[in-house]
């Protein structure tokens, strides 16, 4: 496919980037396996060379190595280490079962990114605030795992704003909100869970934190100081200051966003506020920055440079509160 995303499925309207199959709500496990194209498992196998380029030159195994390819169609997906731990598609659904069965969570989308190297669910949790009345904010639940080396298993609560659907991470701290499971260990829901039951309090203090910015205007000076601080990309070593480049496209995007013309730009709690500027941020990297396609902008927007783009937007905005 010309996209990253390879299957996907969801519920409600459809998805910003639009793709993906539509379910009905309440659907089984089962029945969102096979719309988001995660009814297989990874597989696994030793690492084979051949030395010399005939057909009977003798085959030899490394066995350091081990090759995961897909059970479906036998694709390869990558080459890792016999210590690594697979999380399979199947386990990324089953973590939501209890949730959805009984904590009242709805999943919403599911899918496969990479051809099946990057797998995840996100569930709605129930949690929601209304900034200034109107300015809706929902909280959810992301489980995302990769077997190519670009993801540790990793549950993250993340927020979206529903006028614009935009997203950002829930996290008051460094690690707040977000329990990693590197694939040197082995996957435990039961203790992933467990952990993210003390994490749930992020979200008492996360709408605090949303409230606060809401409340904190800033000056047309202020924002351009908060931009340019964003857009500007250096190049230093501890041993040198080295260069740096401003981002003069993305500045003036983010900087026209906030300025009344991104989505939710006008409300009370955005107009002029350091909530706004974090979403002009948000809808900048979530529908506006440039991206071969659809699949890869939400694999960096949940992943990727797009992800930290809009955390390091949130703790510039929180200075501005503290």
């Amino acid at each position: 496919m010309s996209h990253l995303v390879q299957t996907m499925a969801y519920v409600g309207a459809t998805p910003w980037h639009g793709l993906g199959n539509q379910l009905e709500s309440n659907q089984p496990l089962e029945a969102w396996a096979e719309a988001a194209g995660m009814n297989w498992r990874i597989e696994e196998t030793d690492v084979m060379y051949r030395i010399g380029s005939h057909d009977l030159d003798p085959i030899h195994s490394f066995p350091e190595q081990k090759v995961l390819f897909r059970s479906d169609t036998k694709k390869p997906l990558s080459t890792v280490s016999k210590r690594y731990q697979v999380v399979q598609p199947a386990e990324i659904l089953e973590f939501y079962r209890d949730l959805t069965e009984v904590g009242g969570y709805q999943l919403e989308t599911a899918g496969v990114l990479k051809e099946g190297r990057k797998l995840w669910a996100l569930a709605r949790t129930g949690q929601s605030t209304s900034i200034a009345g109107v300015d809706e904010v929902r909280g959810y639940l992301l489980l995302a795992t990769a077997c190519d080396g670009t993801l540790a298993t990793t549950a993250q609560f993340t927020s979206v704003r529903v006028v614009c659907n935009n997203t950002l991470q829930i996290a008051l701290g460094r690690n707040r909100g977000a329990v990693k499971v590197p694939h040197r260990s082995q996957f435990d829901p039961r203790a992933v869970k467990e952990e993210l039951g003390i994490a749930i309090s992020s979200w008492d203090g996360f709408m605090v934190r949303m409230h606060e910015l809401a409340a904190r205007k800033v000056s047309q000076a202020e924002s351009e100081r908060f931009f340019q601080r964003l857009f500007t990309y250096s190049w230093a070593t501890p041993e040198s200051e080295g260069p740096t480049k401003v981002n003069e496209r993305g500045m003036k995007s983010v900087l026209n966003l906030f300025d009344g013309n991104g989505r939710g730009a006008t409300l009370e709690s955005a107009a002029g506020t350091a909530w706004g500027l974090v979403n002009s941020v948000t809808e900048y990297v979530d529908h506006r920055q440039r991206a071969r396609n659809p699949g890869n902008r939400l694999d960096s927007a949940w992943f990727g440079a797009g992800a930290v783009l809009k955390q390091r937007a949130w703790d510039a905005a929180l200075e501005l509160v503290a």
